[in-house]
C-alpha cells in the first residue's frame, strides 16, 4: 500500500478527540447522576454542557472534513488561490514563510512550475508546529525532496539577508507570530527578503482591523516605502465560491485577505 502524505488540517484531530471525549464524559455523568438521584441541577448542567459540546464536536468534524486534502479540499482551494496570485516564472528561489507540513510547497514544485529547473526551495516559519521529519517525508512522497529545504525560524526576524529570494509566499501565518505585536511588521519583514523586482503572495486575516488596521492605508504605506506593485483583496471568504457558508463564522473563518504584487 502506497504511503500517503500528511498535511494536517486547520481543525486538528486532537481537538476533535478532546471535544468528543469531553462530551461523552459529561453525558455519561449526567445519565449516572440522574439514575443515582444526585442533585437535579448537577444532572441538568452536565447534560446541557455535554449536548452543547457534542454539537460543537460534530460541527468541528464537518469543518475538518471540508478542509481536508482529498476530501472537501477547501484548504487546497485556498492554497491554489495563493498560487494563482503569484506572478512568478519559477526561476530562482522561493521562500514559504510558515510552511506548516509543506502542503503549499510540494504542489508548487510539482505542479505549477514543474517544467522549470528550480534550485533550492527554502521554507521557514513563525513557529514549528509540524515536525521537520513530517515535512521532509511529505516532500519525498511528492517527489520534490531534492528541491526543498525546511528551516526553522522566526517570521518576525528572519536570518536571511536582505533581497535573498526571487519570490515569497505565506498562507495564514502572520497573525500567529507572537514575537511581533504589530503584524504589519511581519509583512514588512517578509518583503525585506524578497529581491527588487521579485514577487510575493501573502494570505492572512488582513481584513480584521484589530490585527492590521486600515489595509488601504497599509497598501499606500508599502508603496511609499518602495514596493512597486501592491494589490489587496479583502474578505475572501465572501468571494471564494468554494468556501461553504457554515465555516464563515467568527470562530472559524473571518476576515480573510490576500496581499500580492511585485517589489
Amino acid at each position: 500500500m502506497r504511503e500517503k502524505t500528511n498535511y494536517g488540517n486547520w481543525v486538528p484531530e486532537k481537538a476533535l478527540y478532546m471535544l468528543f471525549g469531553g462530551a461523552a464524559i459529561l453525558l455519561v455523568a449526567a445519565i449516572v447522576s440522574g439514575v443515582m438521584g444526585v442533585v437535579p441541577v448537577i444532572t441538568w448542567i452536565s447534560g446541557v454542557i455535554g449536548v452543547l459540546m457534542l454539537v460543537m464536536a460534530v460541527y468541528m468534524l464537518i469543518c475538518h472534513e471540508e478542509f481536508a486534502f482529498g476530501k472537501g479540499n477547501m484548504m487546497a482551494g485556498v492554497h491554489q488561490h495563493l498560487v494563482d496570485h503569484l506572478d512568478w516564472d519559477g526561476k530562482g528561489e522561493l521562500l514559504d514563510i510558515g510552511c506548516g507540513a509543506g502542503s503549499t510547497d510540494s504542489p508548487l514544485c510539482e505542479g505549477l512550475f514543474w517544467r522549470q529547473r528550480l534550485p533550492r526551495w527554502t521554507t521557514g516559519g513563525a513557529e514549528w508546529n509540524y515536525a521537520k521529519e513530517q515535512c521532509e517525508n511529505n516532500a519525498r512522497l511528492e517527489g520534490v525532496a531534492n528541491r526543498i529545504t525546511f528551516q526553522k525560524g522566526d517570521a518576525a526576524k528572519m536570518e536571511f539577508e536582505t533581497e535573498t529570494f526571487d519570490a515569497a509566499v505565506s498562507n495564514f501565518v502572520f497573525h500567529e507570530v507572537r514575537t511581533a505585536k504589530d503584524k504589519r511588521d511581519v509583512v514588512k519583514e517578509a518583503l525585506r527578503v524578497v529581491k527588487k523586482g521579485g514577487v510575493f503572495s501573502f494570505q492572512d486575516m488582513f481584513s480584521q482591523k484589530a490585527l492590521y488596521g486600515d489595509m488601504d492605508e497599509f497598501v499606500r504605506e508599502l508603496k511609499a516605502e518602495g514596493i512597486s506593485e501592491v494589490h489587496y483583496i479583502g474578505n475572501l471568504e465572501k468571494k471564494l465560491d468554494f468556501i461553504p457558508g457554515y465555516v464563515k463564522t467568527p470562530w472559524m473563518i473571518s476576515g480573510m485577505g490576500i496581499l500580492y504584487g511585485r517589489k
